[in-house]
């Protein structure tokens, strides 16, 4: 699959109906690191995230019969891109969440009209769950990220940073199933393979990096994380992993308490509020930015959905 080809057909598809973010350069961060920063704002988005994109370009690309059967699963972000999709377009769906899903993205998912079921302690029983649904009933199951549908929407802000910056030295990227960092790398890197494309991960949900280093698609139980967005496995099979295996350059594993930080730093030096899966991008580079002196780097902030809650356990921290 050719994705560069994929990711300008799902521009042209969505362009109309998606806002093309701010990239804003970051005083703060750059004159800290010695680099120039940059923050790829996915956090002011239409629904809040990056996910919109993947999901209109999948939708759109349906038939009249089968946008009107249409099942998904997800942790929060992409559910409410599809639900907010089907309600534009006047049509019905259902989402499969699981139980331990954020109650921020469970409010705004009950703003819409999509039903909503949950299923499972982790994404992928609940992702397992609904696909075999969709099967049994004939309807369209739409992965979060196994769909180079969804991927192609998702690098169309590769697009928009080639518009924004002339020269990228590094993207640091989150990742949870990896349609994210597939998209905008598999875009990028056939014709620019000198920018690095780093793939953030937080300790306790580790999936891709962890099946990358083993050479397969792996198994583990995940422990709680601020960055719920990307927190649980992977699917057997899923194209992202052969993607990531051959685009991602580097991936960096931050702690909690470096991803709450993270959260911290925007709201003291930006007044601006992101989730946890948005500062993993700030929290990787933080980490690592020695390596990044002088450079152009871009860090994907990907959402802002983040409970009340959880704002205040940032603040107290």
């Amino acid at each position: 699959m050719n994705i560069r080809k994929e990711v300008i057909e799902a521009e042209k598809r969505i362009k109309t109906y998606i806002r093309e973010t701010p990239l804003d350069f970051s005083s703060y961060l750059s004159q800290k690191c010695g680099a120039n920063v940059y923050l790829k704002l996915e956090n002011f988005q239409i629904t809040g995230s990056f996910k919109i994109r993947g999901a209109l370009n999948k939708i759109l690309s349906l038939n009249s019969q089968e946008k009107k059967k249409i099942i998904t699963a997800s942790s929060g972000n992409h559910g409410i891109a599809v639900a907010y999709v089907l309600d534009k377009f006047d049509y019905k769906g259902i989402v499969y969440l699981p139980k331990n899903t954020s109650s921020a993205k469970v409010e705004i998912l009950r703003s819409y009209t999509i039903n909503i079921k949950f299923y499972g302690d982790d994404c992928i029983e609940t992702e397992k769950f609904a696909k075999k649904i969709a099967e049994d009933k004939d309807y369209i199951y739409i992965s979060p990220y196994n769909d180079y549908k969804i991927i192609g929407g998702q690098g169309t802000i590769a697009i928009e940073l080639e518009r924004q910056l002339k020269e990228i030295d590094a993207i640091f990227i989150p990742v949870g199933g990896g349609g994210l960092i597939s998209g905008i790398s598999g875009y990028l890197k056939p014709e620019r393979p000198d920018i690095k494309i780093i793939g953030c991960q937080p300790r306790n949900s580790p999936i891709m990096y962890e099946s990358i280093k083993a050479g397969r698609i792996v198994e583990l139980k995940s422990e709680p994380t601020i960055s719920d967005a990307t927190a649980g496995g992977i699917e057997v099979g899923s194209i992202t992993f052969d993607i990531c295996k051959k685009y991602v350059d580097e991936f960096i594993i931050v702690e909690e308490n470096e991803i709450k930080n993270a959260i911290k730093l925007m709201l003291d030096k930006n007044s601006m509020i992101i989730e946890g899966a948005g500062a993993l991008s700030i929290a990787s580079f933080l980490k690592v930015n020695r390596k990044f002196r002088n450079k152009n780097v871009v860090l994907i902030i990907s959402g802002a959905r983040i409970s009340l809650n959880k704002i205040k356990e940032v603040i107290c921290n």
